[in-house]
């Protein structure tokens, strides 16, 4: 049953917006809500009528709506009925009143505007008075989360112990904001969000009564932004038919929300599983281009990618009737094609680039630059696979069913073998200590055609001509056998006692890892071929290279600020530092600087104004 217009000050017929002219009237006209209406069907059929209900859902599933439908139902009477009652068909003596918020003997009242204990205390002084003219005196506290503490105390007694002729309903979208007191007094009735395929149903009916003619594909995308809310997919389809000048379609609605075209979205998504990074970025621009909003494309791909791993676990979800007829056929294939591993990978990566998006004042370039991580993932082994292969001494395998990076079919696990001229795509790993802690980034893939290195590889050159005279030189075989680990904790840990052919004795710094030692004399021997003894040492030592190189950069910092042109910059911006000193190679590599071509200088001071 639907709201009859009302008339404005000229004497014309205002318009009624479809969420009060559609506001269901009745227990049959509210959707989604089964569970409750059986409930309270089955008590009001036995008698056994609450005395407090507390209503919860999220916003638009019809709390305040179902609160005033229970009150008409309480004080439902007609010539042939005089008791309270579920089956509403037949208009009532207080039925038109109470829908329309005036009944005298049916207080709403809005918590958000009345939270403290005098207003609590003005419905307790008026309890005791019997109903004016309807069966029960009903009160409706909305958003009843927002009263004080006091007000709460102050309502649990007339609450327990209400008289006879009192009923409360409360409606509130933060139960846990409400004392479980007070819960404990009341049944409680959660309003579920209403599913997309219902609403969409719903809002066909509307436009078949108010004679509009809506597309499909339409419909789903207004039941998808209301994400569960009859009164926001209403609102919308409001401004949809006033967007589209009495005719809603796909593309008004697309427009009118900044959303881009699912079937677009698909493709998008394919592009970067099949690791297609100028693709991707062309189909991004052109939606961007198009009208759609960065943050909504990422957070479709975000739906889409969810969907996938959805359909692979509950392959009924694709009979979901929000879903197009592409992301049905689409999305089941990928669920069969792509690992649980990538779709979490690419979920975790696109949540994350949402919130950049959202916060950068440049959201196209930061939504590009997310793109292109997640396509330069795609065939890139987790992190888990990457850390078991290292382990046991093998290759990072390549994520089974992954696309290759050039849009081709599944990508094997196995390497090709190396003996043969084929090309093996290896996942190198690189490591580096940050915070006391250890930090795995993957490079991308590299191209080999030699035989894979084991952990620990054979020496690079022969005995002889392997000389180790001081820690640099140690450092500099970690270097050329690409062990990174153990040169990160070598340079920050290892003082050098003293030192001669086949025989070194060492110092260590505090919170050195236990196996250092052992990996020193595993390493030199594997890496020089001659068997090492590595002791540890009482005396102290000299510095770690980190020191040395620390100091070394000190001296260049110092340098710098001495340099006339330098110091004149500095003079000029105040607030400005240096943070960075960049040199040649050869320059680079005098200073101690072994793995970059800048030396950051002081990392730790971020709050200064102006950086030089």
């Amino acid at each position: 049953m639907s709201e009859a217009g009302s008339t404005d000050t000229t004497g014309t017929r205002a318009y009624r917006v479809l969420a009060r002219k559609y506001r269901p009237s009745d227990f049959s006209d509210l959707i989604g809500q089964e569970p409750m209406v059986r409930t309270l069907t089955n008590a009001f059929a036995a008698g056994r009528i609450a005395q407090a209900w507390m209503l919860t859902g999220v916003r638009g599933v019809g709390k305040t709506t179902t609160a005033r439908i229970l009150a008409r139902a309480l004080n439902y009477k007609t010539p042939d009925i005089d008791r309270p009652s579920i089956d509403l068909t037949s208009p009532g003596e207080h039925c038109k009143a109470i829908m329309e918020g005036r009944h005298v003997d049916v207080i709403e009242m809005d918590a958000a505007s009345h939270t403290g204990i005098d207003d609590i205390r003005e419905i307790i002084e008026q309890v005791r008075y019997a109903p004016v003219s309807a069966r029960y005196k009903v009160y409706i506290i909305d958003e009843v989360h927002m009263l004080s503490t006091q007000a709460f105390n102050g309502l649990l007694k007339t609450l327990e112990e209400p008289p006879p002729h009192v009923k409360f309903i409360f409606a509130t979208t933060e139960i846990r904001k409400v004392p479980i007191t007070v819960l404990s007094r009341c049944q409680r009735f959660d309003l579920r969000r209403v599913d997309a395929g219902l609403l969409v149903e719903h809002l066909r009916g509307i436009a078949g009564k108010e004679g509009i003619t809506v597309d499909d594909e339409a419909l789903a995308m207004v039941a998808r932004a209301a994400e569960g809310s009859v009164r926001d997919a209403l609102s919308i389809f409001d401004q949809a038919i006033a967007h589209g000048a009495g005719a809603v379609s796909g593309d008004a609605v697309r427009a009118m929300l900044g959303l881009a075209d699912r079937a677009r979205v698909v493709d998008l998504f394919e592009h970067l599983m099949g690791g297609d990074v100028a693709a991707a970025l062309t189909e991004f621009r052109a939606q961007y281009d198009g009208g759609a909003d960065p943050a909504v494309v990422l957070t479709d791909l975000a739906e889409f990618n969810h969907l996938v791993t959805r359909l692979r676990f509950v392959p009924e979800a694709a009979r979901d009737g929000s879903l197009t007829e592409d992301e049905r056929r689409r999305g089941a294939d990928f669920a069969g094609r792509l690992s649980v591993r990538v779709l979490s990978r690419t979920w975790q990566m696109l949540l994350r680039g949402i919130a950049e998006v959202q916060g950068s004042n440049r959201p196209v370039s930061a939504g590009e630059m997310v793109l292109i991580r997640i396509a330069h993932a795609a065939s890139l082994p987790t992190l888990d696979e990457a850390l078991k292969a290292i382990e046991s001494g093998g290759v990072a395998p390549l994520q089974t069913g992954a696309p290759r990076p050039n849009g081709g079919g599944p990508v094997d696990r196995a390497p090709a073998p190396a003996g043969d001229g084929g090309v093996t795509a290896v996942a190198q790993t690189r490591m580096s200590t940050a915070g006391g802690g250890q930090t795995m980034r993957l490079v991308e893939p590299v191209q080999r055609a030699e035989p894979i290195a084991p952990p620990l590889p054979a020496p690079v050159e022969e005995a002889s001509s392997v000389p180790v005279r001081s820690l640099e030189d140690i450092a500099a075989l970690a270097d050329a056998n690409r062990d990174i680990a153990f040169k990160v904790g070598f340079k920050a840990y290892v003082r050098l006692v003293s030192i001669e052919p086949g025989r070194i004795e060492v110092s260590l710094a505090e919170n050195a890892p236990k196996t250092l030692l052992n990996d020193m004399t595993t390493r030199l021997k594997a890496w020089t071929g001659r068997n090492w003894f590595v002791s540890l040492s009482r005396e102290k030592g000299g510095p770690t290279l980190s020191e040395i190189e620390a100091g070394r950069r000190e001296s260049v910092l110092m340098d710098a600020r001495a340099d006339p042109a330098v110091a004149a910059i500095l003079a000029r911006f105040p607030g400005a530092r240096i943070i960075d000193v960049r040199f040649p190679d050869a320059t680079a590599q005098d200073v101690g600087e072994s793995d970059e071509t800048s030396l950051p200088i002081d990392p730790a001071a971020d709050d200064e104004d102006d950086e030089l």
